[in-house]
């Protein structure tokens, strides 16, 4: 499990496209990195952290699809201004589990404590993985904040505001009678989360074959239910147009029975691309 290698650093806005545009050149991350990247060396470090976090590049330092596509000039989005591409990287973040607290947050822990503290998560891993560093947790717990959380600072810039706040799944709800922060994980209405987003992500998601059945997007591992904290309601609604928009895809629910289907291989990438308009 991963619980540090970004310096307390959470990734900043343009990080992605930048550390993309230069591994894209040829380069490699290096101690001296930070001159061409503009940052310092702190910061080169967890560049290459978050793009790994993200799933960005392999062993040999290639980029991975769809990043090329996303975020080189002229791609898709490069500047992360469709609440789409937000989605598609927080689903990144939580399947690579190369940042061990992202994974363990939306997939396991918020249903075992829907509010929480900060002490309640430590607890919780630490009992999950004995002997982490309760320092090193916490300092983790405090870059999840930044990337997630609700700011209302007025003087917020790129420096402070987080990647994925805009998708509204981490909230302040009070204080427990100890007067410590609870933070819950909203799985409410996720509506802004498009179908083809959502189908790009079952179609790459590693536990699923052509039949997927309505309950394994909650009780397998890296649910997809779980990972974008969609109500059961929500997540239906979401499988219907999915089926009305793709004729190879079949959500069917009948005696009881809810299950999808992918009645043909689709391109994953193709998916995408009919999301962005290419």
């Amino acid at each position: 499990m991963i619980f540090s290698g970004h310096d307390t650093f959470h990734c900043r806005l343009f990080w992605l496209k930048k550390g993309i545009d230069y591994l894209n050149s040829g380069e490699s991350f290096r101690m001296d990195s930070g001159v061409d990247l503009g940052v310092g060396k702190n910061m080169v470090n967890s560049m290459r952290f978050w793009l790994k976090s993200f799933d960005a590049y392999d062993d040999s330092m290639e980029l991975k699809q769809p990043y090329k596509e996303l975020f080189l000039d002229g791609g898709w989005d490069p500047y992360l201004e469709n609440q789409g591409t937000l989605y598609l990287l927080h689903y990144k973040l939580c399947m690579t589990r190369h940042s061990s607290i992202y994974y363990i947050i939306f997939n396991n822990f918020r249903k075992v404590k829907p509010e929480f503290t900060q002490e309640n998560l430590i607890d919780y891993i630490k009992d999950l993985h004995s002997g982490q560093n309760e320092k090193i947790l916490a300092k983790d717990f405090s870059v999840f904040k930044r990337m997630y959380g609700q700011f209302t600072n007025d003087d917020i810039d790129d420096g402070y505001s987080g990647l994925l706040t805009e998708l509204g799944l981490l909230r302040e709800v009070g204080k427990n009678r100890n007067s410590k922060t609870l933070y819950r994980i909203e799985n409410n209405d996720q509506k802004n989360l498009p179908e083809e987003i959502l189908l790009y992500c079952i179609l790459t998601h590693p536990n699923y074959t052509s039949t997927i059945s309505f309950s394994s997007f909650y009780s397998d591992d890296f649910g997809i239910g779980n990972t974008f904290c969609l109500n059961r309601d929500i997540l239906e609604e979401k499988l219907q147009a999915i089926a009305q928009k793709f004729p190879d895809i079949i959500y069917s629910s009948e005696a009881g029975v809810k299950e999808l289907q992918v009645k043909k291989d689709i391109e994953p990438n193709k998916v995408l691309e009919q999301y962005y308009g290419v």
